[in-house]
């Protein structure tokens, strides 16, 4: 099948090279000259394990092309994905700027019998809007569908090509046909391709990042609760979820969720509830839990120190907002490290992936390190914001001898509390009681 996808930013690269990895043509259009530049060097703008060997795969094949040319790219497809940013908004709304641009730009090219697809997350009624902007300029029906993305960033190749689910919003039923046949090579194992209306489609994306949100938020607060009555948010947990109507994911605690998608996606919720006359009770909460618990650490921090951190020199693992990925969107980290260096410190970050993103936000006003030792020279004091697997077994031993002070705040309760006190550290975490007193009440 002939594809065009609208955007190479993380949904639409992704996409394009897994439905080209499954034998379509795909063209991915951008109307940044040097990022296409790059991926037509085989340059890829963002970390996704195991993207750019299909990248350069399917290139090789002739299969993914990279182009700004949107005219050529529209013109002979059958299906015509957008995949452009929708940012939030200053009222917390989506910004469909871009795609409105996009649909104006691609009316006078598009075959009649094209079939347009919204892959961007959008408000509901955005398909039936794109419906009637090409009518109004073109005076022709067009079908216009919806599918929702669901990619897990660092997971997003086997997402795509092993989905729980294929979600789409449609009209008509020869419209689901189709894109039932594109999708078929990844539902193989009898995955569900469920077909439904275009506004079901457009919410089903908010409600499952919303719910999702939730959960986080959720068991952050009762970490919290945990901590402040002397219980252990681990055994909570496992006391909890092992209970089939709850079960364990998305219920680790942590330092809140950050990227591209909750944030906004929960916020862009609440606003079309505003919009309809409902009070989105729960999601208000979800946001405001999220950005306290960014704010978990300092707070922890400060109070250890007396707030006297000008001279102390902090070495922080982590600046991506989860990991296997490079992507800082409102991570957790950088709430961190604007508090730290408000008060003077000094900061000295690593992160295996988002090192290079962090370098073009804050400059020379942090100290960058290679490996993640080498951050903890001398460093008073060791804070762990992504809980990326190289930090899950250190040499403690090593730690202890690079440090000035053996002090570790960590955000995401990698370590035993326990074995970290028997091995001379002061440590805090999430939801469990600090070390020090775990070690006097035995």
């Amino acid at each position: 099948m002939d594809i065009a996808m609208i955007g190479t930013g993380y949904v639409g690269l992704v996409s394009g090279t897994c439905f080209a990895e499954s034998g379509n043509h795909v063209t991915c259009v951008d109307i940044d000259q040097a990022k296409i530049d790059d991926l037509n060097k085989g340059k890829i703008p963002i970390y996704e394990p195991g993207l750019s060997e299909l990248v350069l795969r399917n290139a090789t094949a002739g299969r993914l092309v990279f182009t700004t040319d949107l005219t050529n790219a529209v013109k002979d497809a059958r299906v015509v994905y957008l995949a452009v940013g929708t940012p939030q908004g200053e009222d917390g709304s989506a910004d469909l700027s871009a795609l409105w641009s996009v649909v104006d730009s691609i009316a006078p090219h598009i075959r009649d019998d094209v079939i347009i697809v919204t892959k961007s997350t959008v408000p509901v009624g955005t398909n039936a809007g794109i419906w009637n902007r090409l009518h109004e300029i073109n005076g022709k029906r067009y079908h216009v569908a919806s599918n929702p993305e669901f990619l897990k960033e660092g997971a997003a190749i086997h997402d795509f090509m092993y989905p729980d689910r294929v979600v789409v919003g449609v009209r008509d039923p020869e419209v689901a046909e189709v894109l039932q046949e594109l999708y078929s090579p990844f539902l193989r194992t009898d995955r569900p391709f469920l077909s439904m209306s275009p506004e079901s489609a457009e919410l089903t994306k908010y409600v499952a990042n919303a719910l999702l949100a939730t959960k986080i938020s959720f068991i952050n607060e009762m970490a919290n609760l945990c901590e402040a009555m002397q219980g252990d948010i681990n055994d909570v947990r496992r006391g909890i979820c092992h209970d089939q109507r709850i079960g364990f994911a998305f219920l680790f605690p942590g330092v809140g969720y950050g990227g591209s998608c909750f944030p906004k996606d929960v916020r862009a919720l609440a606003s079309m509830s505003h919009t309809h006359g409902l009070k989105p009770t729960i999601l208000n909460a979800v946001d405001d839990v999220n950005n306290r618990q960014k704010h978990i650490l300092i707070h922890r921090i400060e109070e250890h120190f007396q707030k006297n951190l000008a001279d102390k020199v902090f070495a922080v693992w982590g600046l991506a907002f989860k990991p296997k990925t490079d992507d800082i969107r409102e991570a957790p980290a950088l709430v961190l490290i604007d508090r730290l260096l408000a008060h003077g410190a000094t900061v000295r970050v690593y992160d295996p992936e988002a090192l290079e993103n962090v370098r073009e936000l804050y400059g020379d006003r942090l100290q960058y390190s290679n490996r993640s030792i080498d951050a903890l020279k001398g460093a008073d004091v060791l804070v762990i914001n992504t809980e990326w697997d190289m930090f899950r077994h250190p040499d403690f031993d090593e730690i202890k001898e690079m440090m000035a002070e053996p002090v570790i705040f960590d955000g995401r309760n990698l370590y035993d509390s326990r074995q970290m006190a028997k091995l001379g550290f002061t440590y805090y975490s999430i939801g469990r009681p600090p070390v020090r007193d775990s070690i006097e009440a035995t």
